[in-house]
């Protein structure tokens, strides 16, 4: 266990507006002192002394908190001598039991912020691995990643994406798990530890989402959710041959991905839709492989539907098409940042699903001449 005071100094930076907040107890005690001895006795503002270490529990420590009763209470000792018949002894106990009451509360409230950070520290540990850090660049290929939780205090979902340099050329994996909390995780890692190895080992991509298949399928039978007859999961998968300029795409019911190049967009919807991964069993396991051209300079960006499905107050779906078209930006990271920013400007800071992106370049001669001299 972490003691108050360390707990204390391992918050994350404060904002303005949570110093202030943070302070507001001693505020609160001047404020009441200042009160009670500028004002008639009549009035008894002392009797609200009690309140300032009751607000302390909420953000302080249990010795501030403490602390601050036994100056409240002193306060309340000291105002006696200057006005009689304020019942002392009613607002002196009062403080005393509000201020125990109050240190324990802040003792409980500590314990169950040790135990979140705990949990936050697993949940930090588990993403690493889900969703370990990609490469900057592969090959010829810059590559950058964005993920965004729905719940504030979540740090992984069912969202997942991986980015892979194989003897068959680049490989990207992006899809959405239907549902969410624990159970969605475990299927999105289940996916993921499939294609890391598959992608090495299958040739095209169709002997990918075969494994991938049989992976969910087996999960969804090992690890059955209530009231959820089985899992399934959107997915994409992407190929970029060596030394081509061409993308190869099977697209198993998940959104189209874009690919944009000086205000011009490409929607790269699939030409024969492919089943959703766990349900080839019902609609059948026909898979479709799509062949665009993807030249030098060109960005591809791929993305679950928490990203256009993103509504802002009235409703209104994020309009990624046309917002792709408007960004002039040839940086992978610069793209996804204002992607980022728009989405929650967008939403008003709410999001109704987690997002998952990855933004990616095709480097022309220059940029590979430009990085050549670099090093």
């Amino acid at each position: 266990m972490i003691s108050s005071a360390r707990l204390w100094r391992r918050r994350p930076a404060y904002s303005g507006r949570w110093e202030a907040a943070r302070v507001s107890p001693l505020v609160l005690t001047v404020l009441i002192a200042g009160l009670a001895f500028s004002t008639p006795r009549e009035i008894a503002f002392s009797r609200l002394l009690p309140a300032a270490p009751a607000l302390a529990a909420a953000m302080w420590p249990v010795l501030p908190t403490m602390v601050l009763g036994a100056i409240c209470f002193l306060l309340m000792i000291v105002l006696s001598f200057f006005h009689t018949d304020l019942g002392t002894q009613y607002t002196s106990a009062a403080i005393i039991a509000v201020t125990l009451a109050a240190a324990y509360g802040s003792h409980v409230r500590l314990q169950r912020e040790e135990a979140l950070f705990q949990v936050r520290l697993v949940a930090d540990a588990a993403q690493k691995v889900l969703l370990r850090p990609l490469p900057r660049r592969i090959e010829g290929i810059e590559i950058e990643s964005l993920y965004l939780a729905a719940q504030e205090q979540a740090r992984i979902g069912g969202d997942f994406y991986e980015a892979i340099g194989t003897p068959h050329g680049v490989r990207l994996l992006i899809g959405d798990v239907r549902g969410k909390g624990l159970s969605a995780v475990g299927a999105a890692s289940a996916v993921i530890s499939c294609f890391r190895e598959a992608a090495y080992d299958e040739p095209d991509l169709r002997g990918i989402v075969h494994r991938l298949e049989t992976t969910v399928t087996r999960h969804s039978a090992a690890f059955p959710v209530q009231d959820q007859p089985e899992h399934f999961a959107t997915a994409l998968l992407a190929e970029i041959p060596h030394g081509g300029d061409r993308l190869l795409i099977l697209n198993c019911g998940h959104p189209p991905p874009l690919i944009a190049h000086c205000g011009k967009v490409r929607i790269l919807e699939p030409t024969i839709p492919s089943p959703p991964l766990n349900l080839a069993a019902l609609i059948g396991d026909r898979y479709w492989v799509d062949i665009v051209p993807f030249a030098p300079g060109e960005q591809l960006l791929l993305y679950t539907d928490g990203v256009s499905e993103t509504r802002d107050h009235t409703g209104r779906f994020f309009p990624l098409p046309d917002w792709m078209r408007q960004q002039e930006t040839e940086h992978p990271r610069e793209l996804l940042d204002r992607l980022h920013a728009d989405l929650l400007r967008h939403s008003g800071g709410r999001l109704g699903d987690d997002i998952a992106a990855l933004a990616l370049r095709h480097t022309t001669a220059q940029d590979r001449r430009a990085l050549g001299a670099d090093e």
